[in-house]
């Protein structure tokens, strides 16, 4: 990775292109009849978001493993739910609609034609990819995610925000401490610890029994993080109802793995790659083919005149 000093936008991607599948009617086509409603959907996306945000760098963060075994050994029902078919080596394979998979590669392949950096790393999620690029950065970052998991990223002091869709992919609420201590109660620092107590059922982590969202705040605003939390279990002058102690003692062996599952990885083996934004395709051949072959048309020719300027 360059030395990257100015703007710096990574996308979560497979949550964007999710998200564009749902948002974009499938009557968006190939010539073929195949739906690329994903693929001009995302295309339409970045191209907006150059235009809003001007990033010099921007990279595409991809899941090589959306569900990687070392999270799974800690607990076992870690996105256990969308598990489509298991897989005794390499990652299981996502319940995915049936025509959103093919569009993937066909992404992949675009984003690779224009010249877009796109980062899988193996046994990592992408969560772990943008976590990681993150801490290198020594620019401003935004994340652009529909997953809140990446909000423990969020730091003021550094310019790390996240940008979040809250209707399809046209409204982005920009992110930081602010809005995250409002809605919260807790800063990008405490939001891992707060998921991690209130749980996650599309992520199939149980939390603690009886602690909600607003329960995990005021724990956190009265011991400032979890490990003031756990030592307030055992400190029987802390100010802790009987019933939450009760709780939080019975989750003890679940506290012991989770934030390990859900703090975000900072330390992945990030490949040499250019993440400058392009000006021009890397692959104009490629581009062409790609464009004709999935019947891309303006939304591909937006995302490359953005560029171009």
């Amino acid at each position: 990775m360059r030395d990257v000093t100015g703007r710096l936008m990574l996308l979560d991607t497979a949550s964007l292109y999710f998200r564009a599948y749902f948002g974009v009617p499938d009557s968006v086509r190939a010539p073929d009849g195949t739906p690329v409603n994903a693929v001009r959907g995302l295309l339409d996306f970045i191209d907006r978001l150059v235009k809003d945000h001007r990033p010099a760098d921007l990279v595409a963060c991809m899941d090589a493993d959306w569900r990687p075994k070392w999270r799974v050994d800690l607990i076992p029902s870690y996105k256990a739910h969308r598990v489509a078919e298991e897989r005794p080596s390499g990652p299981d394979e996502e319940e995915v609609p049936d025509t959103l998979s093919p569009q993937v590669p066909v992404i992949e392949a675009v984003l690779d034609a224009i010249g877009i950096a796109r980062v899988g790393v193996a046994e990592y999620e992408a969560d772990d990819v943008i976590g990681t690029f993150t801490a290198r950065a020594r620019g401003p970052v935004d994340i652009v995610t529909g997953d809140r998991d990446l909000y423990q990223l969020v730091d003021d002091a550094r310019g790390v925000r996240v940008l979040y869709p809250l209707k399809g992919v046209g409204t982005l609420q920009a992110t930081d401490e602010a809005v995250l201590r409002e809605k919260y109660g807790v800063g990008g620092a405490g939001y891992a610890d707060l998921a991690l107590l209130r749980g996650d059922p599309s992520d199939g982590l149980p939390g603690v029994p009886g602690v909600g969202e607003k329960t995990a705040a005021k724990l956190l605003a009265e011991f400032g993080d979890l490990a003031g939390i756990l030592a307030a279990v055992d400190d029987p002058r802390a100010r802790l109802t009987p019933t939450q102690r009760k709780r939080l003692t019975e989750a003890l062996p679940y506290l012991a793995v989770a934030p390990e599952v859900v703090r975000v990885a900072d330390d992945v083996p990030l490949p040499d790659v250019d993440t400058a934004l392009p000006r021009a395709p890397r692959d104009p051949d490629a581009v062409r083919a790609l464009a004709a072959r999935w019947g891309l048309g303006g939304s591909l020719e937006r995302l490359l005149a953005t560029l171009a300027r």
